[in-house]
């Protein structure tokens, strides 16, 4: 990732420093870092720091109702405009409600400083009253952990966490401050001299490993361009579409690239993985170059990766060499910022590549084969059948009546993978996730940190009926700050990943999944009177022809968050789907329905039939695959298959 912007100019320095408490050089470093907007919540071992945030005009200072919304407002605000996410907290319980989103954002390369309050250091390891040691808890899944003891070394620890925090791969710090750091006095020197022994991200890569690259790509038949969320967390994007378009290559962006790259180009296949396209997915498996681009070969995109993409050679390119061979073994690594690197690629390229007659087009029989497969495999989804809303459709008219302009932030489900699929993307920072760790209750606290850092865009939290129960608390910050944002609760009454799961693996046997939110529930809670008791706007839509006045009266309702009830059916389930731990080669785009192999069949003699035999065999053989022996038919789908409901949590 490019570094962010420096620090701001030292003060003039006097012969003699001006003597601050260490509470007061918290918020002096914050303000010359560039902080403006930091979110948490006080108490006894941070409160030295809370009472300087009152003389403050420059730091503006969120108060959420749990230090859990903190964390995801600071990665909401980071993940949609490029800064430096800020969280505070105290210590003991009030640091330990931060350890999600610190692990949330250690997953999805998020750069944000958690600050936390720590008991006096003289009681440090006595089990004092709100005690804990979380530099040891978030050592982890953080990029580093610091213990601040004396008020003196609280510049120089801050300035390290910001500038660890936002280069290199992007990650959460922590920085832990004892109270008696923050009540002792020292001298303020500005700026700190920052030692970082070993910290030495690498941004230019070689010049040999990025022409043998570039040759790969030139003479390849098959390649894909794939790519990961490190394109936009190294804001490349403008690289990418230089790369792609000069070579005519197919592009895949995964769950945490959606925007990375227009989805109204041509070349772009869609969302590969566990429930991304049909052609995204094949292509993938049938290449014979991935080019894979700030990825990280994670197993929701490659599924068995032993079987994942077998004829394919490999280009990795990470800012983070620990990535580089970590699931699948590389033939050109290359470790650099993907800003730099993909203007590199694109000279060289560019140099060996022959040129392409006028009216033809390179890769001209990949190309058709991928044209065949987006042509007979549509993303698309079958109408419920019970009367209730289908879900997909209220999704794909939020992103149609908002734009591309807007930011969608969504929690963890079939929501999630409906939201990724059914709203066309456009730029980088308008889709926020949570893709690694999987955070129920991530979505609402993002969204609120998305609008205070891009207060002139339309913020949606599209979120699940369980979800939106975790952190729906911040709406009470929400209407407090004037923080409007849109709230589409997609209620089905039920933890709808799992129930999905349930359907196709567990004999429909629904354990613990039903909410009592929805349709034909007692509706605990309800959701409409949930909002109105927070002071927001509440909605319930349960007919199809109410959908869009729906979402027109939230758009044009600014003055407070909405909250819309979409009343959806519990049946709704996520496709293509590949299930877990096999080949990407056995992809359903609907229940029981996958795509022929006319090509395999010839060579091999193994037919539609074989797959399905083998894809059973293999599911029998996997120890933590037996409970998903027994599949079972999905009574929603048409006689074409062509249904995309369902999820995965």
């Amino acid at each position: 990732m490019s570094a962010t912007p420096a620090p701001s100019p030292a003060p003039t320095r006097s012969s003699t420093p001006e003597l601050l408490t260490g509470a007061q050089a918290v918020v002096r470093t914050l303000e010359l870092l560039g902080v403006t907007d930091v979110f948490g919540l006080p108490g006894g071992a941070i409160l030295p720091v809370y009472d300087p945030l009152m003389d403050t005009d420059k730091i503006r200072h969120i108060l959420v109702r749990h230090e859990q919304g903190a964390g995801h407002a600071a990665e909401g605000y980071a993940s949609s405009s490029n800064k430096v996410g800020v969280a505070i907290a105290t210590s003991g319980p009030g640091a330990t409600n931060l350890v999600t989103a610190i692990a949330d954002a250690y997953m999805d390369s998020v750069p944000i400083v958690a600050i936390t309050g720590q008991v006096f250091s003289t009681l440090m390891g006595t089990d004092a009253f709100q005690e804990a040691d979380i530099v040891g808890i978030t050592m982890p899944i953080t990029k580093h952990s610091i213990l601040v003891k004396t008020a003196d070394e609280i510049p120089s620890a801050l300035a390290a966490a910001y500038h660890i925090a936002s280069t290199g791969r992007p990650g959460p710090v922590l920085v832990d401050i004892t109270k008696d750091a923050q009540q002792n006095t020292a001298p303020f020197v500005w700026p700190p001299k920052v030692d970082l022994p070993g910290y030495r991200p690498v941004t230019k890569a070689h010049g040999k490993q990025i022409q043998t690259a570039a040759q790969m790509l030139a003479e390849a038949k098959r390649p894909v361009l794939y790519v990961g969320g490190g394109i936009i967390r190294s804001r490349a994007s403008e690289e990418l579409l230089a790369l792609a378009e000069a070579a005519g290559a197919p592009v895949v962006t995964t769950l945490m690239a959606r925007g990375a790259f227009p989805d109204s180009n041509p070349l772009n296949l869609g969302m590969p993985g566990m429930h991304g396209t049909v052609p995204a997915v094949l292509a993938l498996q049938d290449s014979d170059l991935l080019v894979s681009l700030g990825a990280r070969f994670d197993d929701r995109v490659t599924g068995k990766a032993s079987l994942f993409a077998p004829g394919a050679k490999v280009v990795h390119v990470d800012i983070d060499p620990a990535e580089i061979g970590k699931i699948r073994m590389a033939d050109v690594p290359i470790v650099g910022d993907l800003k730099d690197v993909l203007v590199d690629l694109l000279a060289a390229f560019r140099e060996v590549a022959p040129a392409v007659p006028a009216g033809s087009r390179r890769y001209a029989a990949w190309w058709k084969r991928l044209d065949e497969l987006q042509a007979e495999f549509p993303l698309g989804y079958t109408k419920t059948t019970d009367g209730l809303l289908s879900p997909q459709h209220v999704i794909q008219r939020i992103g149609e009546l908002t734009g591309p302009e807007g930011v969608y932030a969504a929690g963890v489900g079939q929501h999630q993978m409906w939201a990724a699929q059914f709203i066309k993307y456009e730029r980088p920072n308008s889709w926020l996730n949570s893709g690694g760790a999987g955070t129920m209750g991530y979505s609402v606290p993002a969204a609120m940190g998305a609008k205070v850092a891009e207060p002139d865009r339309v913020v949606w939290a599209i979120d699940g009926d369980g979800c939106f129960q975790m952190t729906n608390q911040e709406l009470a910050t929400c209407v407090i700050n004037n923080i409007p944002i849109k709230v589409a609760v997609i209620n089905n009454s039920s933890l709808g990943m799992v129930r999905q799961w349930q359907t196709l693996f567990y004999g429909g046997r629904y354990s613990n999944t039903s909410l009592n939110t929805g349709h034909g529930s007692i509706r605990v809670p309800d959701f409409v009177k949930l909002a109105d008791a927070y002071g927001a706007l509440g909605i319930r839509v349960t007919e199809e022809s109410e959908v869009d006045a729906a979402i027109q009266l939230a758009l044009e309702t600014n003055d407070r968050p909405v909250v819309i009830d979409f009343v959806v059916s519990a049946d709704a389930m996520v496709w293509p789907m590949v299930p877990q731990g096999v080949s990407n080669s056995y992809v359903q785009y609907a229940r029981d329905h996958s795509p022929t192999w006319d090509d395999d069949a010839a060579e091999t003699g193994r037919s539609d039939d074989t797959l399905v035999s083998e894809l059973a065999a293999e599911i029998e053989d996997e120890a933590e695959l037996r409970s998903q022996a027994e599949l079972t038919l999905d009574p929603q789908n048409d006689s074409t298959g062509r249904d995309s409901k369902g999820a995965q949590r």
